[in-house]
């Protein structure tokens, strides 16, 4: 005959465990069916510069700020024409990698004179269509090769 004393201690024990077979259980069938995001893949490569042109991790692409060169040079024009060829860079990148301008999620200008703000925004919105990607727009010192913009992005599909 079980000890009366001990019998709600084992009852209590027994309902813990299977409790926690249970949450254990649940836990695992959940981790079994998470997705996980694959490892970076580096595109493309910055030529004699340290860096890539893109990464893709799972289908997000980030590409590397573009600045308005044309067959290695800047493009003359100021700001309008160096924005609309650095758009043009990054289409080009976009192409290359399976994606497209309307994939873009987020974008990062770097403008060295803010007076060009309105400028840069009149191609941006010619170039672009609605619904335009997040952005962010920062005044800075100096750009690369005395570049009036650069802009980096990041795609999605």
């Amino acid at each position: 005959m079980p000890n009366k004393t001990t019998s709600p201690l084992t009852k209590a024990l027994l309902i813990g465990a299977c409790a926690l077979g249970l949450s254990v259980g649940a836990h695992a069938a959940s981790a079994a069916t998470t997705v996980t995001t694959s490892s970076p893949v580096f595109l493309g490569d910055g030529g004699s510069y340290p860096f890539s042109e893109a990464v893709r991790v799972g289908n997000t692409l980030y590409l590397s700020g573009q600045i308005g060169f044309k067959e290695g040079k800047l493009v003359p024009g100021g700001v309008q024409a160096e924005t609309k060829q650095a758009l043009d860079n990054i289409n080009m990148t976009l192409l290359k990698y399976g994606y497209q301008k309307s994939d873009l999620v987020k974008c990062v200008a770097m403008l060295t004179d803010m007076d060009d703000f309105n400028d840069f925004n009149k191609v941006y919105r010619a170039e672009l269509a609605k619904p335009y990607p997040t952005r962010s727009a920062f005044g800075v010192a100096d750009l690369a090769a005395d570049a009036s913009v650069e802009i980096e992005c990041m795609a999605a599909k």
